[in-house]
């Protein structure tokens, strides 16, 4: 999946094995890759802007997450999707 920074999809892939599955799991699993995309692309950013030497207080006002935000976020949507571990990944 390749994702704007905002989270919006641009390009998708998906597996035959994965087209068997529920289409409301498969759907919710997608926003959820969506969401994640988007947060990491704003840590990413948060990082380019450190590394830039933007100062803090300037950072803060973009209300970019952080890394345990991310996290926290990423657990939260596991536990709440009850997430099985499946994964999309195939060997090749």
């Amino acid at each position: 999946m390749t994702t704007t920074e905002a989270g919006l999809p641009t390009a998708l892939t998906i597996d035959d094995s994965q087209l068997r599955r529920d289409p409301r799991v498969l759907g919710k699993d997608i926003l959820r890759l969506c969401r994640q995309a988007a947060q990491r692309a704003g840590l990413e950013r948060r990082a380019q802007m450190v590394a830039d030497g933007v100062p803090g207080h300037v950072i803060e006002l973009f209300d970019l997450p952080k890394p345990e935000d991310v996290a926290r976020e990423e657990i939260i949507a596991e536990a709440d999707d009850d997430y099985d571990q499946q994964t999309w990944m195939r060997s090749t």
